[in-house]
């Protein structure tokens, strides 16, 4: 009987997409109706992880390869958790569920996809890789995504670019009315011919006010009437803008990284902020697993690579190292004592 005993069972190529994992996905992703992730600003944070995660030094493993380090970057940024098959390999399960003693699980049954068909099969915990991130102590063998807990913005950001692609799709931007005087030497075919080809489209429509027999034609007359719509009302520059910084700190990024006037010191200052405060705890949290599973001493290192291109940094601060450890040295103080003052041990030296 499952958990204890092993089996294997054979699925249709359908199995990853039943209903219930459609319904799962809706717990699993973004905002209130599940395509949070289908915008930009998501698609850039979850790449900056991938990224970020993928270049992390490893050691005391060689199956955290750079595919896998980039799989679990995207699935942790969209679905809050990762789970893999211990094998000659990390086999990725695309479902799992799982059975818990004392809030820590120790039985899995995961499915595997194929292509043409997909696998299910039951795995002890040790046989498992399981990463979560965002876990409540409700449910501490659960992990949330960044959107999953900021439901509220993810469906405002949604809503937002949703109405926005309907207006540009459906509304008669750049198109106008235009009444015309009731005049028999108004040549209607060679006035439409004059704006053919020109963007947007205009109404010609005969004038509802009638001129005196003789008189001039009224002074609405000939003067168009724009039908664009005026989204500056609604606020949706500000609304939009908003929405989007608030995923970029759910997500860990600085949103300056974003604008279009940033400058070189502010990128480099987001990309550290992404290594320090987002990837690295993450990768701690990744190490402390693999180094349970996998018999041996893991550790995963995300700040090194991603600040390795700031030659001039690096400069700097080695520069300030030295420095400070000669004023130490001259105060008659240990350089070993001088680097644990600062909390930096021997992997930093």
């Amino acid at each position: 009987m499952w958990p204890f005993k092993r089996k294997e069972e054979k699925r249709s190529s359908g199995s990853g997409y039943t209903a219930e994992i459609m319904a799962a996905r809706e717990a699993y992703i973004s905002g209130r109706s599940g395509i949070g992730q289908l915008t930009a600003t998501v698609q850039s944070c979850v790449s900056l992880w991938e990224g970020g995660l993928s270049l992390a030094d490893v050691k005391g493993t060689d199956v955290l390869d750079r595919r896998t380090l980039a799989l679990t970057a995207r699935a942790l940024a969209l679905r809050g958790e990762a789970v893999f098959l211990i094998r000659d390999r990390l086999v990725p399960c695309s479902d799992w569920d799982l059975k818990t003693r004392d809030s820590e699980p120790f039985a899995y049954r995961v499915s595997v996809s194929e292509a043409g068909g997909g696998r299910t099969e039951t795995a002890l915990a040790g046989e498992v890789l399981h990463f979560r991130i965002g876990s409540d102590v409700t449910a501490p063998y659960f992990g949330s995504a960044p959107l999953k807990r900021s439901q509220l913005t993810a469906g405002l950001l949604q809503a937002v670019e949703t109405a926005l692609a309907e207006v540009y799709d459906n509304a008669p931007l750049a198109s106008q009315i235009v009444p015309f005087p009731e005049a028999p030497q108004t040549d209607l075919e060679a006035l439409a011919r004059g704006f053919r080809g020109k963007r947007g489209k205009v109404l010609i429509r005969e004038s509802v006010n009638v001129s005196a027999a003789g008189g001039p034609g009224p002074v609405t007359d000939w003067k168009s009437n724009d039908l664009t719509p005026d989204l500056s009302k609604a606020m949706t520059r500000e609304t939009l803008n908003a929405a989007r910084d608030a995923i970029y700190l759910a997500f860990g990024v600085l949103p300056g990284l974003a604008n279009a006037a940033t400058t070189g010191p502010m990128v480099r200052e987001a990309q550290r902020h992404v290594a320090q405060w987002q990837l690295q705890p993450i990768a701690a949290i990744m190490a402390e697993e693999c180094t349970s599973k996998l018999g041996g001493s893991v550790t995963i290192d995300t700040l090194r690579p991603l600040q390795a291109f700031d030659a001039g940094g690096r400069a700097r601060a080695i520069t300030a190292i030295v420095g400070a450890l000669a004023q130490a040295k001259e105060a008659g103080l240990d350089p070993v004592q001088a680097m644990e003052m600062v909390d930096w041990g021997n992997e930093h030296v």
